[in-house]
């Protein structure tokens, strides 16, 4: 298979990664990411949030203009099209993201079961849309999830509960399937992880026969998941399907590690960022070397892990615009890095997030935390942003 020609890559190149932000845009991004470098207000911000939305004071609409702007599409999917569509002009792809987390009610599971069914409709025969997602404790309760894991024998009320979970797992995939638009299943805390696997690898069982349509992510700040990985494949091999892979670091550490702490377990995340970065490094190469068999979706802000892959494809003689090769980064962040890798013909999806302002807020809270625990992603962002203002203005 040939290579796709393309420019090489440079991730600091401002102009093609802010090419669709205007100067109000670019201050209001510089901004934001000026004040999330604050750890202080990072820490305080939250609690003081929810206060005012619980008391009724009037902050839901400086929130949906200043950080729910800077990182989610809109309260709809209707409210994305111009994100889509922006995203698009730099041909870079939308992964629709209905972002309500912490429900517990079976009506809301329903819901929201329904609502990603709804991305997938958006989605088919849309090029600008190429993959969706969906978390599992979106459609079912985490503590019925949790109790899966610690093997505790469940009430019939319980098992029955866990049936409609599984039903609507299956939905979701059985539509993704006959659109034709995969789907990823989110990583979520290592207390939860072995029943979201089992359903993830059930679901690819199913489905990903014919094609690539299911995804389970593999989150590599654990010392466990690169093992895991190539277990995955030894079964998809066996068993005749193609694996989905999206290889992630991980979102939950200092959750993670206090919990171990905590309850007295061997914590299950890597020793250092070193051993992390390595293992990371080592599952994306794992994943082009059998390019054929799985599909990856690697979704990091790491700009070395980003040339690893990108330079791996031009190795292996695999072009640019492999359906199995994705690249992700988030909404708002690391334009940098999608643009300029769209740029030189890679498929590259943004992650957008959607939802109530409301319900959306833990979301945006989680994104603003690990903006200031990740070494150098503000000032990273706040040193681009201000190389094209200054770009801009020479």
């Amino acid at each position: 298979m040939q290579v796709s020609p393309g420019k090489k890559l440079n991730f600091d190149n401002t102009e093609i990664a802010f090419r669709n932000k205007s100067k109000s845009e670019l201050n209001s991004a510089y901004w934001l990411f000026k004040i999330m470098s604050s750890n202080f207000l990072t820490q305080v911000g939250p609690p003081v949030t929810n206060l005012f939305l619980n008391i009724g004071l009037p902050i839901q609409g400086i929130i949906k203009s200043t950080i729910f702007k800077q990182f989610c599409g809109g309260e709809t999917i209707a409210e994305c099209e111009r994100t889509i569509a922006l995203l698009a002009d730099g041909k870079v792809g939308t992964i629709l993201d209905y972002s309500v987390e912490g429900e517990e009610e079976e009506h809301v599971f329903d819901f929201t079961c329904a609502e990603i069914i709804r991305t997938i409709d958006r989605a088919a025969g849309d090029k600008r849309v190429p993959i969706t997602v969906f978390k599992v404790t979106g459609i079912g309760r985490f503590g019925l999830l949790e109790k899966l894991d610690a093997k505790a024998a469940l009430s019939a009320e319980e098992k029955a509960e866990f049936e409609k979970v599984k039903h609507r797992c299956e939905r979701i995939c059985r539509t993704a399937f006959e659109k034709n638009v995969p789907v990823m299943i989110d990583a979520e805390e290592t207390w939860i992880q072995d029943t979201i696997d089992a359903l993830a690898l059930d679901m690819m069982i199913l489905f990903n026969k014919e094609k690539l349509i299911v995804y389970n992510t593999y989150q590599l700040y654990r010392h466990d998941k690169l093992a895991h990985l190539k277990a995955d494949h030894l079964v998809a091999k066996e068993a005749g399907f193609i694996l989905g892979a999206k290889i992630v670091r991980g979102a939950y550490m200092e959750k993670e590690r206090k919990r171990a702490a905590e309850r007295g377990y061997s914590s299950p995340i890597q020793p250092d960022k070193e051993t992390t970065d390595r293992d990371y490094n080592a599952a994306i190469t794992y994943c082009a070397d059998h390019v054929e068999q799985i599909g990856v979706v690697c979704g990091t802000h790491n700009e070395a892990s980003c040339r690893v892959l990108a330079e791996l494809l031009d190795a292996h003689q695999i072009s640019h615009s492999h359906p199995h090769v994705y690249f992700a980064q988030l909404l708002g962040m690391s334009d940098n890095l999608s643009f300029n890798l769209s740029d030189s013909g890679y498929n590259v999806a943004k992650y957008v997030p959607y939802g109530p302002v409301k319900a959306v807020m833990p979301y945006l809270f989680r994104r603003a935390q690990e903006n200031t625990s990740v070494a150098g992603q503000t000032s990273r962002e706040l040193d681009l942003i201000a190389r094209e203002k200054q770009r801009r203005n020479g």
